[in-house]
């Protein structure tokens, strides 16, 4: 890995400064990688998840791969301008000049998860190739499939030097974190995020972390039931919940809770009729994971919580071979159980009950920052004040996960839930150097400004006027 690291950075170095044209070109190609070999990459995410929708693949690797790339190209040239700042009077007078240029940093390693393995290596890539830099990417040992067929089929639209797919286990990964790259992204678990900060300090290598939590579902008095639960069930479903920003937990009214959970179990049943032979149900990834969410959900029962799984036709989950799991609703939840302590990440939706808006606020506030925050309501000053009164990674209004699709926002977390972020514009500037660019005027500013001994009234008037309000 190392020689590899050595390798990208020398042609970078040799290359600089990269072209648009260059940019532009990997860019298309990677885009091109992805969608001609859709079929294929769906088959891989299939067999990795034990089953995984076509369509879901194709809409949450796929196509959600291709889109940001698109967008890049879209907005390159913009992003790549130098942008002019000001100069402090009267030096912008007398000639001076300044502005701030982006410049590539050089090798970017990635650090892939396993629920999303194309997406979330593709979506970085976006920012990293229209930054001008190179790439490597350590793919996720629970995707081997997918992991190979990538590392497969990048080689046939890059050279090693531009972009390399690294494969193995926690010691390869590990050893991954810690080679000085010339910046980090990774996206995980928080817990496996604070071993690679530690990796990636000996080197200081900066690092963008993209991380997860227990991401809130807000429900205000005035917020319309029927679409609220449909939405929700939909962005818990999605993947299983096997998503950093599926809804973890739902605060609600104690008047409304029967209705949200009457709510929760139409929408569900009414998308998913059936769910072990369901094509459109995706299974848990394995049978760690699933295994830990049923852990999850019989401590939550033990100490006293109401459980119900939404299972339309009665299917025996029991007795199958298969790792689908259904809608889990847990109620009566205290902050005991593990379920309140821990990211689900899973199909596992615990209900709180709450008097007024300030409570829902203070029980997000009382934990980690979340990566997401989800309000429904149509009052909009109760809107503003969840908004102004709490801090997440971003938020969506009236439905769930949704901002994350949206190119031109910034997509990160904060505290617990990560640091820095990505995508679009934000994106291109996370993976470029920013640069500060000062043009000196022929005339000898120093003396004009009293800069030069031997120092005198000239040295008192600049610093009068530095000084002056």
């Amino acid at each position: 890995m190392r020689d590899l690291l050595d390798a990208q950075r020398a042609a970078f170095m040799a290359a600089m400064p990269e072209p648009l044209s260059v940019r532009r070109d990997r860019l298309t190609r990677a885009a091109a990688m992805v969608s001609d070999h859709a079929a294929r990459l769906c088959d891989a995410l299939s067999e990795d998840f034990g089953h995984r929708s076509r369509e879901q693949s194709m809409m949450t690797d796929i196509a959600s791969s291709v889109a940001p790339i698109r967008h890049a190209l879209k907005h390159l040239d913009r992003w790549a301008r130098p942008e002019k700042r000001d100069v402090q009077f009267p030096l912008g007078l007398l000639g001076a000049r300044a502005a701030v240029e982006y410049q590539p940093k050089g090798v970017v390693g990635v650090i892939a998860p396993w629920n999303f393995p194309v997406n979330l290596v593709m979506s970085p890539l976006a920012g990293i190739f229209a930054a001008g830099n190179r790439a490597m990417v350590k793919v996720s040992e629970f995707t081997p499939s997918t992991g190979a067929l990538m590392a497969e089929i990048a080689r046939q639209y890059f050279d090693r030097t531009e972009l390399a797919f690294v494969e193995g286990g926690p010691e390869v990964g590990k050893a991954f974190a810690g080679l000085p790259f010339d910046h980090l992204i990774f996206t995980g678990a928080t817990g496996i995020a604070r071993h690679i900060l530690h990796a990636a300090a000996d080197h200081l290598v900066p690092v963008t972390l993209e991380l997860g939590g227990k991401s809130p579902v807000i429900v205000g008095e005035s917020a319309d039931i029927a679409r609220m639960t449909e939405r929700v069930a939909l962005g818990k479903m999605l993947n299983a919940g096997q998503i950093c920003l599926a809804p973890d937990y739902m605060l609600v009214r104690a008047e409304q809770e029967q209705a949200v959970v009457d709510g929760l179990r139409r929408a569900a049943s009414a998308m998913y009729p059936t769910l072990l032979a369901n094509p459109d149900y995706t299974a848990i990834i394995n049978d760690r994971h699933h295994q830990r969410l049923t852990d999850l959900v019989e401590d939550a029962r033990a100490k006293g919580a109401s459980v119900e799984a939404v299972n339309p036709v009665g299917e025996d989950f029991a007795t199958s071979n298969s790792r689908k799991m259904p809608l889990t609703i847990v109620r009566d939840v205290t902050d005991d159980m593990v379920l309140m302590q821990e990211e689900i990440f899973g199909p596992v939706l615990p209900i709180r009950r709450y008097e007024a808006i300030d409570g829902a606020i203070d029980e997000v506030n009382r934990r980690d920052r979340p990566l997401a925050l989800y309000y429904f309501g149509e009052d909009e000053r109760e809107q503003r004040r969840v908004l102004d009164r709490t801090i997440s990674g971003g938020a969506t209004i009236n439905d769930v996960i949704f901002h994350v699709s949206m190119e031109d926002l910034p997509f990160g977390g904060v505290g617990a839930s990560g640091m820095g972020s990505y995508h679009g514009q934000d994106g291109f500037r996370t993976f470029s150097h920013t640069r500060a660019v000062y043009r000196q005027p022929k005339l000898d500013v120093a003396k004009l400004a009293g800069l030069k001994p031997p120092y005198g009234a000239a040295t008192r008037r600049g610093i009068a006027q530095q000084m002056k309000r």
